[in-house]
């Protein structure tokens, strides 16, 4: 065992203090993602995993910049997802909310006709070389891209463009075209 020195003594003692008021400092340079897990079951009236609330809390290894105030909004009309917003720093994401289906009870005389559900044909499919696109009414992005798989209209598909090293999800609209989940073509 080495013996340290009077002076790496008091130099220890005074950096790992230093250190350890230093840690919370540099969380404090992010978003706290309890606070935003409490405005969403505010805004939607309901705790999370709740039929109404959220899913799922907002994942807590986001690195999201700190915001003085965030807005929320409902994503649709469908009420699917509460977007988180922060207009300085610009960032925003979608918390999807958890809808149970409505059990519907049918009287026992009564059988109620169930219609067959129709897949529809991809209109997208593995290799296809797609456009996406996403925007609002004065501004859009598009982008070119390779499908990763097989999508009919409305679903999703993981698609990489030339040089990423990640996919990303995009939903398809029709042969060749697709945009980004959360934007509306």
């Amino acid at each position: 065992m080495t013996r340290s020195s009077p002076r790496e003594t008091i130099m220890f003692r005074l950096i790992v203090p230093a250190l350890l008021i230093a840690a919370p400092a540099a969380a404090a340079d992010f978003q706290d993602t309890a606070a935003l897990d409490r405005a969403v079951a505010s805004f939607t009236g309901h705790g999370v995993g709740e039929d109404g609330g959220a899913r799922a809390p907002v994942d807590k290894r986001l690195k999201l910049a700190q915001c003085p105030t965030v807005a929320l909004s409902w994503r649709t009309d469908r009420h699917d997802a509460v977007v988180v917003a922060c207009s300085g720093p610009d960032w925003r994401i979608f918390v999807p909310v958890q809808r149970n289906a409505p059990v519907a009870i049918a009287a026992v005389s009564a059988p109620v006709p169930v219609a067959p559900v129709v897949k529809q044909a991809p209109v997208i499919k593995r290799g296809d070389p797609i456009v996406v696109a996403a925007g609002t009414p004065g501004f859009s992005i598009s982008r070119e891209a390779i499908a990763m798989g097989n999508a009919a209209p409305g679903e999703r598909f993981m698609a990489k463009g030339d040089g990423d090293k990640t996919p990303f999800q995009a939903i398809a609209i029709e042969p060749g075209r697709a945009t980004l989940p959360g934007w509306a073509d």
